[in-house]
C-alpha cells in the first residue's frame, strides 16, 4: 500500500556538527480486527500484509485452523466519519459452523507495537488449547551451527530494516535452515503473525518442519503462536521470559534464546539438538 515507511526531517549531530536532512521512519498505525462484523481487537502494526496478519492473529486465538474456516477478509469501507477507507479496518467472515470466541471475554483487545496482547484476565486465558500437539515425527535434528547462521539470514531479508533501522522481523525456515517466508513489522509478535497467516490462507498448517526466527526477545505470546500454529522450533536473538519458558517444557517446543555467533541457550526442547554432532566438531 505504499506506507511501509515515512519520510521525516530530523536535526543531525555528529561530532559537533550540526545539519538537518531527511529520515526514513517505520510507519506505524492501528489496525483493528472485526470477525464477522463484530470489534474483537485492535493492533499497532505496519501497514501491509494486513489480512495475513488477521488470519494469523485468529489462528493463534483458536478461531481458525485452515483456510477453510476462513471465508473471506476485507476492508472495511466507509471506515471514517466522511465515508472514506482508511484500511485500518479488517472484518474476518468465518465459515458456517466455526466455533466464536467469547466477545464477553475479560480481556483488553488493545494490542501494542511492543508487547503484544496485554491485560488478558489470567493465564488460563492466554493458554489457548492447540489444535495440533507438537510432536514432529521423526522430530527434527537441529545442530548448533544450523541454528547460528539463522539470525543472520533472518538479517539479509529484512528489506524495510535497512531503510529505517527501527522494525522487527520474524521468519519460517525449514530443518534444512532454508528460508521459506520472512515478515516484518513494528511489533514482533505482528510479524509472527502475518506469518501464520499467510501459511494458513496456502493451506500450510500445522508447521510442523519448520523454524520460527525472531528478533529480539521471545515472550510468551510468541511461544503461544509457535504452539498454536504447530511450530516444534523457536529462536529468538534475545531473552525468553520465564513463562515462555515454561510453556514451551509444557508443550514440548524447543525454545532456544541469546542466539548469537555461535552461542545460544537452550530452555526447553533440547531432544531437537543434535548434541553429539556438536561435541564431535568441537
Amino acid at each position: 500500500m505504499g506506507r511501509v515507511t515515512e519520510r521525516r526531517k530530523v536535526l543531525r549531530i555528529r561530532d559537533g556538527a550540526v545539519s538537518t536532512r531527511p529520515d526514513t521512519l517505520v510507519a506505524e498505525e492501528p489496525l483493528e480486527i472485526r470477525l464477522n462484523g463484530k470489534p474483537l481487537a485492535i493492533t499497532m502494526r505496519t501497514p501491509g500484509d494486513d489480512f495475513a496478519l488477521a488470519a494469523g492473529f485468529l489462528v493463534s486465538e483458536g478461531v481458525l485452523a485452515s483456510a477453510s474456516d476462513l471465508r473471506n477478509i476485507v476492508y472495511c469501507a466507509g471506515a471514517t466519519a466522511d465515508g472514506a477507507n482508511t484500511y485500518n479496518v479488517v472484518d474476518v467472515s468465518t465459515a458456517p459452523g466455526v466455533a466464536l470466541p467469547d466477545f464477553t471475554l475479560e480481556r483488553n483487545v488493545y494490542t501494542s507495537s511492543s508487547c503484544g496482547l496485554c491485560g488478558k484476565a489470567s493465564l488460563d486465558a492466554v493458554r489457548t488449547t492447540a489444535r495440533w500437539p507438537i510432536a514432529d515425527t521423526p522430530p527434527l535434528r537441529l545442530t548448533p551451527g544450523l541454528l547460528a547462521a539463522l539470525p543472520d539470514r533472518l538479517r539479509a531479508a529484512q528489506r524495510v530494516f535497512d531503510r529505517t533501522g527501527g522494525l522487527h522481523a520474524a521468519a519460517l525456515f525449514d530443518e534444512d535452515g532454508e528460508l521459506l517466508d520472512t515478515r516484518e513489522d513494528v511489533g514482533r509478535h505482528n510479524a509472527v503473525d502475518k506469518l501464520v497467516g499467510r501459511a494458513l490462507r496456502d493451506g500450510a498448517l500445522p508447521l510442523s518442519r519448520s523454524i520460527l526466527m525472531v528478533s529480539g526477545r521471545a515472550s510468551f505470546e510468541l511461544a503461544q503462536k509457535a504452539v498454536m500454529a504447530g511450530i516444534p522450533v523457536l529462536a529468538a536473538v534475545s531473552a525468553p521470559s520465564s513463562l515462555a519458558v515454561d510453556l514451551a517444557a509444557e508443550t514440548g517446543l524447543t525454545l532456544v534464546g541469546f542466539l548469537r555467533g555461535s552461542s545460544m541457550n537452550v530452555y526447553a526442547g533440547e531432544h531437537r539438538i543434535a548434541l553429539r554432532e556438536a561435541a564431535a566438531q568441537g
